[in-house]
C-alpha cells in the first residue's frame, strides 16, 4: 500500500510539473507574442512616421518646385518688360539721334543764311553777306528789266543798309544809271563822280567819266561836258571808254 501511495504521490506530481510546465510554456508564448505584437507596432508605427515624414518632405519640395516655377515666370516677365523697354530706348535713341542730326543739318542750312560769301563783281573780289548779294542780283535784275525807277530805289536801298559794302562802287555806278535812264541827270552825275572820286581804279570808272559827259550834255552844259571827256581820256587813255570820248568830244563845241 505504501508502495501505491508513492507510485500515486509520483503520478499525481508529475501531472503538477506537467501542467505547471504548460502554463509556464503558455506564459511564456504569451509573453513572447506580446513581444512580437510590440515590435510590430512600433516598426509600423516607424514607417508611419518616415512615410509622413516622406510626404511632408515631398510636399514641401513641390511647394518648393511651384514657388521656384512662380519665381521663373516672374523673371521671364521681368525680361520680356526689361527687353522691351530695351528696345523703346533703342527706338527712342534712333529717333532722337535722327532729330539731332536734321536739328543741326537744319541749324548749318540757317547758319550758312548769315555766312559770308565770297563774290566777283566788276573784277572786284570781296566778302558780302547771302542777303547782301541776293538784294544786289535783285536790283541788277530790275535793271537789265527796263525797270529802272525800282532798279533805282533798290540800289538806294543797298546804300543805306551796307554802306561799307564791297558792293558800294557797282551800286553806285548803277545807281547812276539808272538815275540817267529816268532822267535823274543831277544825282546820276553825284553818284558817277562818287565812284571816280572813292575807287579811281574800279572797272567801272572810265564808264563812270563817259556817264558824266552824258549826263552834262542831256543838261545842256557843253563845257563841262568837254571837261570831262578830256580828263578821262587823260586818265584812261586805253579803255574802251576813251574810244567813245575821242569823236564825241570832236562833236563838242
Amino acid at each position: 500500500m505504501m508502495k501505491q501511495a508513492l507510485l500515486t504521490l509520483r503520478h499525481t506530481t508529475l501531472s503538477q510539473l506537467v501542467v505547471a510546465g504548460l502554463l509556464a510554456s503558455s506564459a511564456i508564448s504569451a509573453q513572447a507574442a506580446l513581444f512580437g505584437d510590440d515590435e510590430a507596432r512600433r516598426a509600423i508605427i516607424e514607417l508611419r512616421q518616415r512615410a509622413d515624414s516622406l510626404q511632408q518632405s515631398q510636399e514641401q519640395t513641390r511647394r518648393s518646385l511651384l514657388d521656384l516655377q512662380s519665381q521663373i515666370e516672374a523673371l521671364k516677365a521681368d525680361q520680356a518688360k526689361l527687353r522691351g523697354q530695351n528696345e523703346q530706348l533703342i527706338r527712342d535713341s534712333s529717333e532722337l539721334q535722327r532729330g539731332q542730326k536734321d536739328l543741326a543739318k537744319g541749324f548749318d542750312e540757317r547758319l550758312r543764311q548769315f555766312e559770308p560769301v565770297s563774290v566777283n563783281v566788276d573784277g572786284m573780289e570781296f566778302t558780302a553777306d547771302r542777303s547782301e548779294k541776293q538784294d544786289f542780283d535783285q536790283a541788277l535784275g530790275l535793271f537789265r528789266s527796263g525797270k529802272f525807277p525800282e532798279a533805282a530805289q533798290a540800289f538806294a536801298g543797298i546804300l543805306r543798309q551796307w554802306p561799307k559794302s564791297g558792293y558800294t562802287p557797282s551800286v553806285r555806278f548803277w545807281l547812276g544809271n539808272s538815275q540817267y535812264a529816268t532822267r535823274d541827270y543831277k544825282n546820276a552825275i553825284a553818284n558817277f563822280r562818287s565812284v571816280l572820286t572813292n575807287a579811281p581804279m574800279h572797272m567801272r570808272a572810265p564808264e563812270a567819266a563817259l556817264s558824266i559827259a552824258n549826263c552834262q550834255v542831256e543838261l545842256k552844259e557843253t563845257k563841262a561836258a568837254r571837261k570831262t571827256l578830256e580828263d578821262l581820256l587823260q586818265a584812261y587813255p586805253n579803255s574802251e571808254a576813251a574810244g567813245i570820248a575821242k569823236p564825241k568830244l570832236a562833236t563838242l563845241k
